[in-house]
């Protein structure tokens, strides 16, 4: 008899170059390297624990005008286009810039402002980078890592840092040169990782008629989005067919799959649900919950995404 889902909520604590200073009134205020920003944060129906003063001392607002993506950005303040940021895993070391390029130093990479209210980088998702690294480095074989939505390239940056080979895929050809570019930011342009331009499920069926196998497999899908060639993705309609096709690439014993998503309504059992579909045929362990982000403020919770991840059997 199948179990009930084991529902976690799990944040990045790690982070020196961000934080949530504070939330509430449907906008969230944060800090991105040396630069801070207003965005909207619909689910923070709470007040604000900061002063107005704090919340009017930034460089940049969004102003959005739906609640997908639509809207501009407002500068307050001189910035740069773009500036590097650093993220090092908790139990390593916390350097100083200098040492750029030093492969024990964790992630460096470019963030700016973009016209979809991102940054380039999704700092609660690195609960999830660390977890799949360590899964990569104590598993004591070659490991081969699939990233589908692979945006600026973080989290396959951090799967090649522990020793995966890594295949990322995106259908934005801007984000994936800009995921080469923190490649090389992060002192990893030696690491073994294949850069591609294409759509996710048009691309991992080539893969299943190749016979190409992958022993972890990250999705971080979008709630809607066009593949190069202008396909449509939906991920209430498109999801289970990706899916599918990923469960035939997986190796004979893989070693973990990430499903993680944004913006939608559904709970994280639903995403549970799916990947233990998914996975129905190996043996291994499931949990699922929300990526959130703690606040510096009132140290509430921000939920930002939902997801499910799995893990084989040794």
């Amino acid at each position: 008899m199948k179990t009930d889902p084991t529902i976690r909520l799990l944040d990045s604590p790690a982070w020196r170059d961000y934080e949530l200073l504070d939330s509430g009134n449907g906008l969230k205020l944060e800090r991105f390297g040396p630069y801070r920003f207003v965005r909207p944060e619909v689910q923070a129906m709470w007040r604000r624990a900061l002063p107005e003063s704090q919340w009017r001392d930034v460089h940049a607002i969004f102003h959005a005008t739906s609640e997908e993506s639509g809207g501009h950005w407002e500068v307050q303040e001189k910035m740069s286009d773009r500036w590097q940021m650093h993220y090092v895993p908790a139990g390593r070391s916390q350097t100083s810039s200098s040492l750029v390029g030093d492969k024990t130093q964790g992630l460096r990479f470019w963030a700016m402002t973009t016209p979809g209210r991102h940054l380039g980088v999704f700092p609660e998702g690195a609960a999830n980078w660390d977890w799949c690294a360590d899964l990569i480095a104590g598993a004591n074989r070659p490991v081969r890592v699939l990233n589908l939505f692979g945006y600026t390239g973080l989290a396959s940056l951090a799967a090649a840092l522990a020793g995966a080979v890594v295949t990322h895929v995106d259908a934005s050809r801007k984000a994936v040169g800009w995921a080469r570019e923190n490649q090389a930011l992060s002192g990893l342009a030696d690491r073994p990782i294949r850069w591609i331009v294409d759509d996710a499920l048009k691309f991992v069926q080539r893969e299943g008629r190749r016979g190409v196998e992958y022993d972890g497999i990250l999705l971080d899908p979008p709630k809607f989005g066009r593949g190069p060639k202008g396909e449509v993705w939906e991920v209430y309609k498109a999801l289970p067919s990706l899916l599918e096709a990923c469960r035939a690439i997986l190796s004979k014993n893989p070693l973990f799959v990430v499903l993680t998503i944004y913006a939608v309504r559904a709970p994280a059992i639903h995403v549970n649900y799916s990947v233990q579909d998914m996975l129905r045929d190996h043996r291994g362990a499931l949990e699922c919950g929300e990526l959130v982000t703690r606040e510096k403020s009132a140290g509430r919770l921000v939920s930002n995404a939902v997801f499910a991840r799995w893990w084989g059997e040794a």
